[in-house]
């Protein structure tokens, strides 16, 4: 709803305060110089193979094809060049069970987990340079199971692992680094499993449409690099220029007080 100068509830400041200005501009039936094609569908933060976008490129390839592709995320109005690829893996790691009172009969799985935890907490992000706009790695656990009863030492644990990657290493290195990287504590009869994979697109910002957006910005580059958006390489077209822009701010995501200044959008 509108309240004064501010559009109030949840996703405001995110993707819904994009899609009203996507809504307006499409009704609007000012003439325009270049052919536009306005693309809504569901589903856009869970896994890739259920994306909506994924859905409708596989039923209707011809809807999604251009030169230029951009994703009206929340940016404050500055263009995002590109994106990072999302890799998802997921580490069993084994134990030997016991009962709690000789834990030394056995071996703590979950005891196990906590050496991978303070690896990753310990990572010292990368950072990259394309095309004059920076990336920086991230790398993060999101999620821990295990356990099997409140006497038992646990012979089996899961962590989760999410590594946003900068454009410039494919679905193969930034597998291959986070294997590395993760070294000796990954022994045998563990299991190391790539469960999700996004990839990533480069800014390429020599597209002339784009340079003249790009001018409308207060960006002092005029683009910045963009953390992490699965959506964004996902047209699937070679060739496409992949960026994102939008008039609202994403530092309120995923707040219930979402709210945006009418002027803003």
């Amino acid at each position: 709803m509108i309240q004064g100068d501010e559009l109030i509830g949840l996703g405001a400041c995110d993707m819904k305060g994009s899609l009203a200005v996507m809504l307006s501009l499409a009704l609007d039936e000012t003439p325009r110089s270049i052919e536009v094609t306005w693309i809504f569908y569901a589903r856009e933060e869970i896994s890739r193979t259920e994306s909506g976008l994924i859905e409708l490129i596989e039923l209707r390839p011809d809807l999604v094809r251009g030169d230029v592709a951009i994703l009206a995320e929340p940016t404050a109005g500055v263009v995002e060049a590109g994106c990072q690829g999302t890799l998802r893996v997921r580490v069993d790691m084994v134990g030997r069970r016991a009962h709690t009172a000789r834990p030394f009969t056995g071996r703590n799985a979950i005891h196990r987990i906590a050496d991978v935890i303070s690896r990753v907490a310990q990572y010292e992000p990368r950072t990259v340079v394309l095309d004059g706009v920076e990336y920086e790695d991230q790398l993060q656990v999101v999620f821990v199971e295990g356990g099997v009863a409140a006497n038992v030492v646990p012979d089996a644990a899961t962590i989760t692992i999410n590594h946003r990657v900068a454009p410039d290493r494919s679905h193969d290195e930034a597998v291959a680094w986070l294997r590395s990287y993760l070294g000796d504590l990954i022994e045998n009869g563990d299991e190391f499993t790539v469960v999700d994979w996004a990839p990533s697109a480069k800014p390429m910002l020599s597209d002339e449409r784009l340079e003249a957006l790009v001018a409308l910005t207060s960006a002092p580059r005029g683009a910045n690099g963009l953390d992490g958006r699965r959506d964004v390489p996902r047209t699937g077209h070679p060739g496409d220029q992949l960026w994102r822009g939008g008039p609202t701010s994403g530092s309120s995501k995923r707040r219930e007080d979402h709210s945006r200044r009418v002027g803003a959008l």
